[in-house]
């Protein structure tokens, strides 16, 4: 019989790391002694694994200063979840928009300081919009990106302008942050954005926001294609088309408030 082959590769104190929080999560909370004795570690040790990880966010400490699971845990759990469940809501919307436009047809979700494409619909042409699901795409550059960032709660809009580098990605990126305020207050005020040329040369993009329960702008319905197609005279058209798209799945996903047709967002 052949030995038994080790995994490689595996690191300990990530392993430790989880092997805490599984036990954190089963239990009420649970004093740094109390970890150290489950898990087999020096107090001094365990208490280090458990000021990190509620550093990050993932542990809290009651009134008796034992140590629970955050609900931080359970929004990565949902995020998962949502992820599943708009790719079976909005396929039908893709779809729709597809047959309509010939276009490629993306769905991307907010990440950060950057969208990423969650779900697509092909454009059967030669010449197509083609960045494989995954993909990650700046907020700031991109159709789908604006049309989330003008449409965030002021403090989150502020927060990530500050600390973007406006690096430019394609011949038309607006490299301004004042400049760019003014075109996000645009968006908002229409319910689509647009990316001519500003990611990359020759793709044009429109994107609509798609809210989610809470009514946070979340993710993001685009049509996109090739410049030699889509010529800027068809924006007004398109975008009136994906936003009332995006509109349609954002009630389908429990939203109620209104976007487009002039009608301005208080989140």
């Amino acid at each position: 019989m052949g030995q038994e082959k080790k995994p490689y590769y595996k690191l300990g104190t990530l392993e430790k790391g989880f092997k805490i929080l599984e036990l954190l999560c089963e239990r009420e909370g649970m004093t740094v002694s109390d970890v150290a004795a489950e898990v087999g570690m020096q107090r001094s040790t365990s208490h280090r694994f458990l000021a990190s990880l509620k550093e990050l966010g993932y542990l809290v400490q009651d009134v008796n200063s034992n140590y629970k699971c955050s609900l931080k845990l359970f929004e990565l759990g949902m995020k998962t979840v949502n992820a599943l469940e708009i790719k079976q809501v909005a396929r039908p919307y893709l779809k729709e928009l597809s047959g309509i436009y010939g276009e490629t047809i993306n769905l991307g979700y907010w990440n950060g300081f950057d969208i990423i494409y969650l779900d697509k619909i092909e454009s059967s042409a030669i010449i197509r919009m083609d960045l494989a699901v995954g993909r990650r795409i700046p907020i700031y550059c991109t159709a789908m990106g604006k049309s989330i960032f003008a449409f965030l709660p002021d403090s989150h809009q502020k927060e990530i302008l500050s600390s973007i580098t406006l690096k430019p990605m394609g011949p038309k990126t607006i490299t301004s942050k004042k400049l760019l305020k003014v075109e996000l207050g645009k968006i908002r005020e229409r319910g689509f954005a647009t990316d001519d040329e500003e990611l990359s040369a020759d793709v044009r993009c429109v994107a609509a926001p798609v809210f989610d329960h809470r009514g946070l702008p979340i993710y993001s319905l685009s049509i996109a294609g090739p410049s030699i197609r889509i010529k800027p005279s068809m924006f007004e058209k398109m975008g009136g088309d994906v936003a009332r798209f995006a509109k349609a799945l954002s009630k389908s996903l429990g939203q109620k408030i209104l976007i487009g047709d002039g009608a301005k967002v208080n989140i």
